[in-house]
């Protein structure tokens, strides 16, 4: 009975990326402690949770990783050896980024300094004898203050750093950047006017685009558009327990339940509490999603949030999906995160509609967004910087009545908290078989 289930379709390869497209090398240049690797990483979380590949070699693990850790670490203008040193290490880290592309097509980040013309060029060239594409992402900053932070939230989480006072460590960190200053040649529009290359200044607060064709450079310049470093919470949440939660019926469009609509006082006088500024709400099109949000003057609904589409078996409970659709639920049972609902979406689907959200999600500060299992799940997956969306994702437990409130961090990623808020509800979780 009903359609033969059918794993959701894919324009582009299993990997999200083009057929024939060649593998992308993104190439950070920056003085030390100006974020590149908070935008190495955010661009890896981004790619990765829409299934293209990515891995990010950090040149400076393997430094400290290396035999000859000691001369690399000489900072001077008069030591050429060091000076080579640290290109043949972040070679290193090249080579082993064109190991792992074997047998895939992905995106490498190189997070390095790479400050000079001449060595962009080496690394150029090599990537070039590999059939790679580059594209030169530079963070400059010019808000001292924030390069502080920077210096001190990152150096104090590496191991050469852990017995130095803090002072010791700036004044180690100034000496590199000094060094750095010297010899630093910035990407130019005019002299590199034929390279790929976007340039970030104070982390979005200006940014430069030049030359930057192809799918998966654009891709990036359009996230990196959106990035900033401002301080914000983030708050998720499912709608109230609905009339089709206390039936276990999926989908449809049911109103709140009396729990549900109890849960809906509450979440507005725990809002409260948390005396957040100027607080934007998201909640989705369904009616369960904005009775919750109801007593929220600001409330802004978008279709993007909606839950996931179960077609044919909208309105039914899982019992009555197993015996109408058994294919489709054997498939689902299998692949929950490709496998749609006859007519409907899967989880994949899900991740695909709600990427332009995500966009603006990444460029507005604090925000609730009141949404459904589903969706909350293809989010959570996100902050949470999960690799495994296909096994992990669909089984992610998302309670009702349960706020979660994730504090983005620069260096240290996301702080997570989660806080019921004491309103009875049924369970929805179905744990993996």
């Amino acid at each position: 009975m009903g359609d033969q289930p059918h794993i959701a379709s894919k324009f582009f390869s299993e990997t999200g990326i083009p057929p024939g497209h060649p593998n992308l090398v993104v190439v950070l240049v920056g003085l030390p402690g100006r974020g590149k690797s908070y935008v190495a990483a955010k661009v890896s979380y981004y790619l990765n949770w829409i299934q293209i590949p990515c891995k990010v070699f950090n040149v400076g693990d393997y430094r400290r990783m290396s035999v000859s850790f000691s001369a690399a670490e000489k900072y001077t203008a008069a030591d050429d050896r060091a000076l080579e040193l640290r290109r043949q290490i972040t070679l290193q880290a090249l080579d082993d980024m064109f190991v792992w592309f074997t047998d895939k097509r992905a995106v490498g980040i190189l997070d390095g300094t790479n400050v000079t013309r001449a060595f962009r060029q080496r690394l150029l060239d090599r990537c070039a004898e590999k059939g790679c594409r580059v594209l030169f992402v530079e963070s400059i900053c010019n808000d001292d203050q924030q390069i502080i932070r920077s210096i001190q939230s990152t150096q104090s989480h590496l191991p050469d750093y852990k017995e130095k006072p803090v002072e010791a460590m700036i004044e180690n960190y100034k000496e590199k950047v000094d060094y750095y200053r010297h010899i630093y040649q910035p990407m130019d529009p005019d002299i590199d006017c034929n390279l790929s290359f976007v340039r970030m200044v104070d982390v979005g607060r200006n940014l430069f685009a030049n030359n930057t064709s192809g799918y998966l450079e654009m891709r990036i310049t359009r996230f990196l558009l959106n990035l900033h470093v401002r301080p914000r919470t983030i708050y998720i949440t499912r709608h109230g327990e609905s009339e089709y939660n206390v039936l276990g019926k999926i989908g449809g469009d049911s109103g709140l339940s009396p729990r549900g609509q109890k849960y809906a006082a509450r979440l507005k006088e725990f809002m409260d509490g948390e005396d957040v500024p100027n607080l934007q709400v998201w909640c989705s099109t369904l009616r369960r999603t904005i009775q919750t949000g109801a007593l929220f003057p600001n409330l802004q609904p978008w279709k993007a949030l909606d839950e996931l589409d179960a077609g044919e078996c909208d309105g039914m409970t899982y019992e009555e999906t197993q015996r109408d659709f058994p294919e489709m639920y054997e498939a689902r049972e299998m692949d929950k995160y490709r496998t749609r609902y006859p007519r409907g979406e899967s989880y994949h689907d899900v991740v695909e509609r709600l990427e332009p959200r995500l966009l603006e999600l990444e460029r507005v500060e604090n925000l609730l967004i009141i949404c459904h299992q589903a969706v909350a799940r293809c989010l959570m997956s996100y902050f949470k910087t999960s690799h495994q969306l296909a096994t992990e994702l669909p089984y992610e437990e998302i309670p009702l009545h349960t706020v979660i409130k994730i504090t983005p961090n620069p260096v240290q990623g996301c702080s997570i908290e989660v806080t019921p808020l004491g309103i009875d509800c049924v369970s929805t979780h179905r744990p993996r078989t």
